[in-house]
């Protein structure tokens, strides 16, 4: 079956985001230049367009400036998919490029979408394709996670401190609300997980800026493994995009929530270099439990950074219950693709997954801490 065909069917209508079905993606990027740096931005943005250029995935950036307000412009980029711009606009490489634009940007915003329908092409000149197969239904939310590492030792204190992590009262405006936050922690690694409806980056703005959200944030500094000051807005955009865990992949069974769901994380290191066939493997299982009345997966949303894997399930009853289920693994030789996926020595099961005894191992050691999992309070 081809990733098409996948997102085809009835199911397709489940799936509310996808980095794997293969579309075309287009990103949006709209900056209000400060005064006068209109020359040094241009300046910026030819040597990071050169270094862009040789991306794998990339097929073409324009540059534009507004013809009613010359510090507004607009940078338009096409990839062959959504897979190597994640990859890139989270890479070490692509922090220090464009390091030189930001003295020049007063504000931001980064809007990403897949190629749906294009008009046809002149005579004589082939379609392109990548195109999404077909139109998403969605809950109006997007989904978003940080991950990073605390030092050893110190997770007990950490735990604490997030357990104070209380969301703030929205919603921003009209249309944007934090809905929920869930924190989780696998050892010294702690993954906090965000769901907001309406405007992604400015809702994240919006909640870095409340008091008692940096007051936490703060209180954490001392413990983190990455130094960072977060009153300076080039550490803190460094450290937030190196913390970025995206989500690639969100997929919900048909019909109402059923009650009494519990939410878990599951934690899936890669072998290496192959954390973005694991994260596939995983959202193609999720997909096909959709459409199966007794998974006990409701929703599931898969994060993916380089070698990091995090799958967040909301299930009917005890996890434990269901093991293939939980894990993503229903059918046969799923256990063994994941097995050949997944470092399981990373994850404390380095040991076949050929028998009932070892997936119960493996689940119980991939089920992160729940440290705190809360809605918002609308003000």
């Amino acid at each position: 079956m081809t990733t098409t065909e996948r997102t085809t069917g009835p199911m397709a209508g489940r799936i509310a985001q996808s980095a794997f079905d293969g579309s075309r993606l287009r990103v949006i990027l709209l900056l209000d230049l400060y005064d006068g740096a209109q020359e040094r931005f241009l300046e910026a943005y030819e040597h990071m367009s050169s270094k862009v250029a040789s991306i794998p995935g990339h097929i073409q950036d324009q540059l534009c400036q507004s013809i009613e307000n010359p510090s507004q412009w607009l940078i338009t980029s096409e990839w062959e998919s959504a897979l190597p711009f994640l990859a890139w606009v989270n890479s070490e490489e692509h922090i220090e490029i464009v390091r030189p634009m930001h003295s020049c940007v007063r504000d931001t915003r980064s809007m990403r979408y897949s190629v749906l329908r294009e008009t046809e092409p002149c005579t004589g000149l082939k379609a392109r394709s990548g195109l999404q197969a077909q139109v998403r239904v969605g809950d109006g939310v997007a989904r978003h996670a940080l991950t990073f590492t605390v030092k050893p030792g110190s997770e007990s204190k950490v735990a604490e401190h997030l357990i104070g992590y209380s969301s703030p009262q929205v919603p921003l405006d009209g249309n944007t609300r934090l809905r929920r936050t869930s924190v989780f922690m696998h050892g010294n690694r702690v993954v906090r997980a965000v769901e907001v409806e309406g405007d992604l980056p400015a809702a994240l703005r919006h909640v870095a800026a409340q008091p008692e959200i940096r007051a936490v944030e703060e209180a954490m500094d001392p413990y983190l493994e990455q130094e960072r000051d977060l009153s300076d807005p080039g550490s803190a955009r460094v450290f937030f995009t190196r913390a970025a865990l995206p989500s690639v992949h969100h997929v919900r069974a048909d019909g109402p929530e059923p009650a009494g769901l519990r939410r878990h994380a599951l934690y899936y290191p890669a072998v290496e270099g192959q954390g973005t066939e694991l994260a596939r493997f995983l959202s193609h299982q999720d997909e096909a439990a959709a459409g199966d009345p007794d998974s006990p997966v409701f929703a599931s949303t898969v994060f993916q950074r380089d070698n990091i894997v995090v799958r967040m399930i909301d299930v009917t009853g005890d996890l434990g219950v269901d093991s293939e289920g939980a894990l993503g693994i229903k059918g046969p030789g799923k256990a063994a693709e994941l097995e050949r996926l997944l470092d399981g020595a990373a994850v404390g099961v380095d040991a076949p997954l050929n028998s009932e005894r070892n997936l119960n191992r493996l689940l119980s050691h991939a089920d992160m801490l729940s440290v705190t999992d809360s809605s918002a309070v609308d003000s």
